[in-house]
């Protein structure tokens, strides 16, 4: 790589390089602020959620329903964690029922999730 310095006052201020050297030197600076970026992501030990779970929550289903598949649970197995009647659970997942706050955040704490996850937008 050949470098031209300018001077101002005795001091190096600027640096110029071939345009093919800078781009280099982009593309590695760049690389650098992605690796930067993935092991802070990495180390927040933040989940995140596999394609399936966000189409089927795009396409509308149930947050309850398509979080308690991810989690591998029957209904059953979410009634018994909250202590609910899996009739309660099937309700809840077929938009019959709501469910109050007390019980979303419920299921939220058993599926290991936030309740913000469990509440659509009025829907």
């Amino acid at each position: 790589m050949s470098v031209q310095f300018i001077e101002k006052n005795g001091k190096k201020e600027f640096a110029v390089v071939p345009f093919e050297d800078y781009e280099k030197l982009i593309a590695i600076a760049e690389n650098k602020a992605d690796e930067a970026d993935v092991l802070a992501f990495r180390s927040s030990n933040e989940e995140t959620s596999p394609a399936s779970v966000v189409n089927a929550l795009i396409a509308g289903e149930n947050p309850v329903k398509v979080y308690r598949k991810h989690r591998g649970m029957t209904q059953q197995a979410l009634a018994d964690a909250i202590g609910k009647s899996k009739i309660y659970i099937s309700k809840i997942e077929a938009g019959d029922r709501q469910g109050g706050v007390d019980v979303l955040s419920n299921i939220a704490q058993a599926l290991n999730i936030d309740l913000d996850d469990l509440v659509t937008d009025g829907k």
